[in-house]
């Protein structure tokens, strides 16, 4: 028998700490530097008490200041526009400076232009807007575009469109991602065209560098649009889907002369296409100078990896470096983060990201020999923030020079010429930004439990000026505490693991409450991060505990941002979930000396991998696990996309993959499952959690099932529906009590997810 309901007030205050309302709360906790030019300015956006203001930052005068009249700018879109506009919450979120008197941003459908001087306002004529995204040249007088399947450009000052290729098709078009990374159904649903091109300007705005994919006899995927938005019968969409076991699609590097009109072949092999092409994780770029192309490709088996430098001009390569190892080697740990490479001005340097000696550091080359290890110790390189080499130096942002938290980020100077690293950052958790020119850094530093302090500093580490203090009373208003850090053994009884205990809001030790793991498992992804921001992750955990759980979310073994050794064990791994044992384990430990978690109530959910994780957890665990809410799932990864087991649990044996799908596991289900899926998700496709409804049902279990009509991977438009549905569970089941009439407002797509697929 359910006890009384839920007071609506408790789903108000975590809806209010979902990501896209809760930087109202947390107020001056972010600054992402927008550099002006090489750096001497920049600009950045912040929430303050009153709302979002622009800032313009001068280190070198040691000024900050607002980058514009606020009032003025707000006023002038009113009175232009007929709408009204409030000055701490304007319509855009992005500027340009147009000389040193001007402002430019999009709103209301327009470019508008603001003088600085006389306050005029002024929108500026366009063009008809483009059927196809496009990328500019640098020069700015041309703009590269894909059609029917080949690249074209078009002149910025008279519109007159060349075609560069002639033979794209279909199965083997150019400058486009396989379908199998094309996310249709969100484009159809922002009603954008098409993804950005797949293609990268020269510096000199003379050649384009990209690829053709080459997708021809891959198996199809179908998708079955139940309701179509024109109220029709349900709509077949089919697209190429390799899964495991089964070939993926290669691409061929083409350099494109536009003064020319020429296709310069590039003479490398063809290259796997595990899922986005290296170009959208900036696996190959141009030299400054355009002498050059440099590439990182990487073996079908990921077990060797190369940098290639590539003539534009005729399109021969050579190798710079090459590297193999027993197990997967990556150029960085974080799947889709820029490769830990640089190729100096002179073409005949390269700082190379290595594993090899256990950990992840950096390793200088001159014409293809070794000449020294930069890096070296119990620690690991994450990014290479700049390389000023005028001075002969590498500023690096490195994992582990911190005893307590081997997840905090320090700042390097590492010497290209040899000599001990110089730390220049304490021993908080420290997220930077250096400016192109290299002479100073935007550095935010924070931990867990203590609020961000953003400042400029010099690259020996000197304070030049003070940007913002983070104001976190309104998060605290709200009942908010920060999440306790904690250090925690594996279930192998000696590997350390962290992770984060989120408190239930307003809590009394002398009661007790139920727990829920928040896991994605991904051997891609960190989650549980060492400083204050823990992004829309942390903000999904913060809104169940703001309903009276306490949440867990840790890193297991198999996750990335420490040694190669704690990475690997992901490989013939994939079916532990991220080692849901350690999960248990870690749950065992808090609770011996936190009496008020209740292991009686335990609850997980999750979305995609998280999915996975979710069911899998009351599959595998069923004494531990008794409620979960598995979103997105994809519970058979033998069905799955083929790089995902290729990637991360290795070569594909189709003789062991029944442990890799949790249908294999069905007859366990003893708690409550929700099981939910967009129809027309066209990543982890939905016949993915059929296949686990499926199994339940021959094995005559009970489970709740939310199919959601036309939504894609991240529910974008039916978000607010899911997410109600996934409190809605885990208060039935867990507090035991019925949830409120309250119905969450839409929630907007995710400004970072649109970027990533859309470019």
């Amino acid at each position: 028998m359910l006890a009384d309901a839920l007071p609506a007030a408790t789903y108000r205050r975590a809806e209010a700490l979902l990501p896209h309302r809760r930087h109202r709360l947390a107020l001056r906790t972010q600054v992402r530097p927008h550099w002006i030019a090489d750096g001497d300015r920049f600009w950045y956006r912040v929430e303050t008490e009153r709302g979002g203001e622009f800032v313009l930052v001068d280190p070198d005068a040691g000024t900050r200041a607002r980058a514009f009249d606020h009032e003025r700018v707000a006023a002038a879109l009113t009175a232009a526009t007929g709408e009204p506009v409030a000055p701490y919450d304007l319509p855009f979120r992005s500027i340009a400076f147009t000389g040193e008197d001007g402002i430019a941003f999009r709103a209301f459908g327009g470019r508008w232009v603001h003088d600085l001087l006389d306050g005029s306002l002024t929108r500026e004529p366009e063009a008809q807007a483009p059927s196809a995204p496009a990328a500019t040249s640098p020069d700015g007088r041309w703009a590269a575009f894909v059609r029917d399947h080949d690249v074209w450009i078009r002149s910025s000052s008279t519109g007159e469109e060349v075609r560069l290729t002639t033979d794209g098709t279909d199965d083997q078009p150019y400058a486009t991602q396989p379908d199998y990374a094309q996310p249709r159904q969100l484009l159809r649903l922002l009603d954008v065209p098409a993804t950005a091109p797949a293609l990268v300007w020269s510096p000199d705005s003379t050649r384009l560098l990209t690829h053709r994919v080459d997708q021809r006899d891959l198996p199809l995927m179908h998708l079955v649009e139940s309701a179509p938005p024109d109220a029709g019968r349900p709509r077949l969409h089919s697209c190429r889907y390799p899964v495991a076991g089964e070939p993926m699609a290669r691409g061929s590097w083409v350099v494109l002369d536009v003064a020319r009109r020429q296709v310069v072949e590039v003479a490398m092999d063809p290259f796997q296409v595990e899922y986005l092409t290296p170009l959208a994780h900036s696996w190959a770029w141009w030299a400054d100078d355009a002498s050059a192309i440099h590439v990182v490709d990487r073996s079908d088996d990921l077990r060797s990896m190369r940098l290639c430098r590539v003539d534009p001009t005729t399109g021969a390569t050579r190798d710079l470096v090459t590297e193999s190892a027993a197990t997967r080697i990556e150029p960085n740990q974080h799947d889709g983060a820029p490769p830990l490479v640089r190729v100096l001005a002179d073409g005949h340097e390269v700082v190379w990201y290595s594993q090899r000696d256990g950990w992840g550091h950096l390793y200088l080359y001159a014409d293809g020999v070794l000449v020294r290890q930069l890096t070296s110790g119990a620690w690991a390189v994450q990014e290479i923030a700049h390389v000023d080499e005028t001075a002969r130096a590498a500023y690096v942002v490195v994992t582990g020079m911190v005893a307590d938290d081997p997840y905090r980020r320090s700042l390097l100077r590492v010497d290209l010429d040899g000599g001990a690293p110089a730390r220049l950052t304490d021993d908080r958790d420290h997220a930077v930004a250096v400016a192109p020119h290299g002479r100073w850094f935007v550095d935010t530093a924070s931990t867990v439990d203590s609020a961000p302090e953003t400042v400029v500093r010099g690259t020996d580490g000197a304070l030049l000026l003070e940007l913002e203090q983070a104001d976190l009373g309104p998060l605290r208003a709200l009942g908010w505490s920060p999440p306790e850090r904690f250090r925690a053994l594996a279930a192998d009884g000696r590997t350390p693991l962290y992770g984060l205990l989120y408190k239930p809001f307003d809590l009394d030790p002398t009661q007790t409450y139920p727990v829920v793991d928040h896991d994605y498992p991904g051997p891609q992804v960190h989650v549980a991060r060492a400083g204050f921001d823990q992004g829309a992750f942390g903000a999904d955990s913060e809104a169940v505990a703001a309903l009276g759980m306490a949440v867990l979310v840790v890193d297991g073994r198999g996750t990335p941002g420490r040694d190669k050794a704690f990475h690997d064990q992901a490989d013939r791994n994939l079916h532990t979930a991220g080692f849901l044992d350690d999960h248990v384990a870690v749950l065992r430990q808090l609770a011996e000396s936190r009496p008020w978690l209740d292991l009686d109530r335990v609850g997980i959910f999750g979305r995609s991998g998280g999915g996975y994780a979710a069911a899998r957890a009351l599959l595998a665990h069923p004494d531990v696990y008794s409620v979960g809410v598995a979103e997105a799932g994809n519970h058979d990864n033998r069905m799955y996309h083929a790089s995902w087991v290729e990637m991360y649990d290795g070569p594909y044996d189709p003789s062991d993959g029944a442990r890799l799908s949790n249908t294999e596991l069905a007859g366990n289900l003893t708690g409550r499952l929700l099981l939910v899926h967009g129809d027309m998700d066209d990543n982890v496709t939905p016949h993915l959690t059929m296949r686990l409804v499926e199994a339940l049902i021959a094995a005559d279990k009970d489970f709740d099932l939310l199919i959601v009509p036309g939504a894609e991977h991240a529910f974008t438009g039916r978000q607010h529906y899911v997410l109600r549905k996934r409190w809605d569970h885990l208060v039935r089941h867990l507090l035991h009590r019925e949830p409120p009439h309250y119905r969450l407002a839409p929630i907007p797509p995710d400004p970072e997810l649109v970027a990533f697929f859309l470019g």
